[in-house]
């Protein structure tokens, strides 16, 4: 989905507030970062971002995301591994296991 309105929005609310064409591009940066997702935007995109997936996903996708992910970085393979890469692992795999449960209900819901 490619946005739009955030920079025509932002650039007539910065000409307008600052009465000075440099408002007008201030703003167009500012909506320019708001379309694309910088700032505000979009809502749960971090979930998705975090198991490698578009929010267009399937469950299945979803599913076998999740899977690879945590067979990749569960702390129980790293056992005999540095303390330091077991931290690591333990750290993504709890970040993994938050998005997958994130994206679940908000799926649940709809």
């Amino acid at each position: 989905m490619n946005r739009w309105y955030g920079k025509l929005l932002g650039f007539i609310a910065g000409w307008l507030l600052l009465r000075h064409p440099g408002g007008g591009l201030i703003g167009l940066l500012i909506g320019h970062a708001f379309d694309s997702g910088w700032i505000g935007g979009r809502r749960g995109g971090a979930a998705y971002r975090a198991l490698g997936l578009d929010q267009d996903a399937s469950d299945e996708e979803i599913d076998q995301a999740y899977r690879r992910l945590m067979s990749q970085y569960h702390p129980d393979k790293l056992a005999g591994a540095a303390p330091e890469l077991r931290e690591q692992a333990e750290r993504r795999s709890r970040e993994i296991n938050a998005a997958y449960d994130r994206i679940r209900q908000r799926r649940r819901r709809r």
